[in-house]
């Protein structure tokens, strides 16, 4: 184990209540920010970059279908996007891919006015933050 990988995110998991809908919208969205496809099982998929995976699994033990971003929890899953216009493109491309524009009003400052992020919710309620790294 190097000091780089020390304490460094290994995988999350996301219980979702619909694996197809989730595989179409984070497959999507992570395809797009360079992860590759990883594992597959009836329950569930990962995808990978580097050393981090993404799993998304409709687990028969989920205690609710659905997933409340503003209860304890988790709220949101912020990724490093690329630059402005790599963000702009991803933000738009997205509304095509069953994610919706959290903050519209605000973009792209709706983090505080030296951030520039696009904030994304999916059909299910889970929210991914891109910011843009320039």
């Amino acid at each position: 184990m190097t000091d780089e990988s020390l304490g460094a995110l290994h995988h999350v998991e996301l219980w979702v209540p619909h694996l197809g809908r989730a595989k179409d919208e984070w497959g999507w969205l992570l395809a797009r920010l360079g992860y590759l496809k990883y594992q597959d099982w009836p329950d569930g998929c990962s995808w990978r970059r580097g050393l981090t995976y993404i799993v998304v699994e409709e687990s028969p033990a989920l205690s609710s279908r659905t997933h409340d971003r503003t209860a304890p929890g988790l709220n949101h899953l912020a990724f490093r996007a690329g630059t402005r216009p790599q963000v702009d493109a991803l933000a738009a491309d997205a509304l095509a891919h069953g994610w919706s524009e959290l903050f519209p009003e605000q973009y792209p400052h709706a983090g505080g006015p030296d951030h520039f992020a696009a904030y994304l919710v999916n059909s299910d309620g889970f929210e991914a933050e891109l910011v843009a790294t320039d």
